[in-house]
């Protein structure tokens, strides 16, 4: 988590999401099932209000091949808005944001950061979360966007490789 110094390439659609796909899959299985999303809805929100109805949704349009899962090349799809069902901006990243977004103000909080971070098994101190805010573009007052949380990702996932 702390920066590596890159810029974003204007390829940023092509980065790595297997961090945010890894938190989702809950088992470590390689795959996301429903299990796994409803241990990610209950675990930070303590659950979400219809969140079957939710969960059903997101499968059916990530999970292209039917066979019950989302695998990560389903998951990349969905997240930078290439499937073909789903219209550029709507994927499972959007819905893991708003998650993450427990005030509901369109951003990510250092507190919604550091939730987020301790509830995934991801230590975090207040200076990782900082240095996660400033790389996002964001402000320690105002938090992170989801355009920001995205470039984290990206910075993130580019600085493991």
């Amino acid at each position: 988590m702390c920066p590596s110094g890159r810029l974003l390439s204007p390829h940023a659609a092509a980065a790595d999401f297997r961090p945010a796909f890894e938190v989702l899959d809950a088992d470590r299985d390689g795959k996301i099932s429903r299990d796994d999303l409803r241990a990610f809805y209950a675990g930070v929100h303590g659950g979400v209000t219809g969140g079957d109805e939710l969960i059903g949704a997101m499968m059916t349009v990530a999970d292209t091949n039917k066979d019950g899962f989302v695998e990560y090349d389903e998951f990349e799809r969905v997240v930078t808005g290439n499937a073909e069902t789903i219209p550029v901006g709507s994927g499972a990243m959007e819905d893991v944001f708003r998650v993450m977004d427990k005030d509901g103000d369109g951003k990510l909080s250092h507190h919604d950061l550091k939730t987020y971070m301790a509830w995934a098994g991801f230590p975090a101190t207040d200076e990782d979360i900082n240095a996660m805010i400033h790389l996002g573009g964001g402000d320690k007052n105002g938090g992170v966007t989801f355009d920001g949380l995205l470039r984290i990702l990206a910075l993130d996932s580019a600085a493991a490789n």
